[in-house]
C-alpha cells in the first residue's frame, strides 16, 4: 500500500542507518522530506531542534502531514554503563517528548506521528510467539521501550500514533555493523547455544512498512518483523556461508555476560519470537521473506 504522492514529512533521525533508506524511499516515491538537524540548516529542507532542551518551531508541524521519529541514541555502544543506560532512555524520551510538544501546540497538527519502538518491548521470551497483544517483559530494556512508547500518545487526538517495533534490522548498519567485517576475518561465531530467535527485518521492508504505515489505518504497536522466524545461529552461519568464510567459533553466554555484561545478554542472547501480525493482517507485503534473502539482498548492495 504506497502512500499518496506529495506529502509533507518531517523526519528525525533521516541521516541514520533506517533513516537514509527511509528517506530514500520517501524521494522517491514523491514526497517532500524535511530533516530536523541539531546542527545550523544548510538547505531549505533541514529544521533545527534540540531535543534535550525541548527546542523545536512549533509553526513547522503545522505545515507538514506526518511526523516519523527514528532518533534514539545507539543501543550497540558498549558497555552500558550506568551513564549510557541514561543516555539511552533520554536520547528516546526527549526527542519524543519535544515532537509530542510540538505536535500538541500546532494550530493544523500532522494527521500521523510514526514513532520508533522495539521489539526490545517483549524481554527474553524463550519458547513464546510473541504479537502486539502481548505483554511487555521485564528489566531495563523492556522498561524504557515502554516508556518510550507512552511518551509518544501526548499528543491530540486529531494524531493517529503507531509504536512500530523494530527488530534486527538486516541491512550494511546497525547489529551487522560488526557482524560483516568479523565474518569477513573468518571471526563469524555462534553466540550462546545459537537457537536463541532473532526477530530480523530487511532494511529495504523496514523502509517500506514505515511508508506503509503513513497511510494505513492502524495505530498503536504493530510489530516490524520479517515474516518467518529465524535463530541467531542460522543468521550467522548462513552470513558465513554467504561470505564464503569459516564458521567454527562458539562465543559461550557466559563469556559474553562477562565481557559484555547487560548489554551482551539483551542484545545477543534474548530470545525472541515476535510476528508481525498486523502488519500482515493489514496487507503489507514483505519483499524478504526470509532471512537469506534479506542477507543475499544486504551482501548484494554496495
Amino acid at each position: 500500500m504506497p502512500a499518496r504522492a506529495g506529502l509533507r514529512i518531517l523526519v528525525s533521525g533521516a541521516s541514520g542507518f533506517i533513516g537514509t533508506e527511509l528517506v530514500r524511499q520517501l524521494e522517491a516515491e514523491g514526497h517532500t522530506v524535511l530533516r530536523l538537524v541539531r546542527s545550523k540548516p544548510k538547505s531549505p529542507s533541514e529544521v533545527h531542534w534540540s531535543p534535550s532542551t525541548g527546542e523545536l518551531d512549533r509553526t513547522v508541524l503545522g505545515t507538514v502531514d506526518a511526523v516519523i521519529n527514528l532518533s534514539g541514541a545507539s543501543t550497540g555502544r558498549i558497555p552500558w554503563t550506568k551513564a549510557y543506560r541514561r543516555v539511552i532512555l533520554s536520547s528516546r524520551i526527549d526527542t519524543t517528548r519535544t515532537l509530542a510538544a510540538a505536535i500538541s501546540a500546532a494550530t493544523h497538527p500532522p494527521t500521523v506521528f510514526l514513532c520508533g519502538s522495539a521489539i526490545g518491548y517483549y524481554g527474553d521470551r524463550p519458547g513464546e510467539q510473541l504479537t502486539e497483544q502481548s505483554p511487555k517483559g521485564t528489566g531495563y530494556f523492556p522498561d524504557v521501550v515502554g516508556a518510550w512508547e507512552a511518551a509518544a500518545q501526548a499528543v491530540p487526538k486529531i494524531t493517529r500514533v503507531v509504536t512500530f517495533r523494530t527488530g534486527v534490522v538486516v541491512g550494511r548498519g546497525g547489529a551487522f555493523t560488526p557482524l560483516i567485517p568479523l565474518t569477513r576475518f573468518g571471526l563469524g561465531s555462534r553466540f550462546g547455544s545459537g537457537r536463541q530467535n532473532w526477530s530480523w527485518i530487511s532494511l529495504h521492508d523496514e523502509a517500506a512498512a514505515i511508508r506503509h504505515l503513513l497511510v494505513s489505518k492502524l495505530s498503536g504497536p504493530v510489530n516490524l518483523t520479517g515474516p518467518t522466524p529465524a535463530t541467531s545461529g542460522q543468521v550467522t552461519s548462513y552470513l558465513a556461508k554467504r561470505m564464503r568464510r569459516p564458521y567454527v567459533f562458539r562465543i559461550p553466554g557466559w563469556v559474553i555476560t562477562t565481557f559484555l555484561g547487560d548489554a551482551g545478554r539483551d542484545l545477543l542472547l534474548t530470545s525472541q519470537n515476535v510476528a508481525p501480525d498486523r502488519l500482515v493482517a493489514d496487507g503489507f507485503e514483505f519483499t524478504h521473506r526470509t532471512v537469506e534473502s534479506a542477507i543475499d539482498a544486504m551482501l548484494a548492495r554496495p
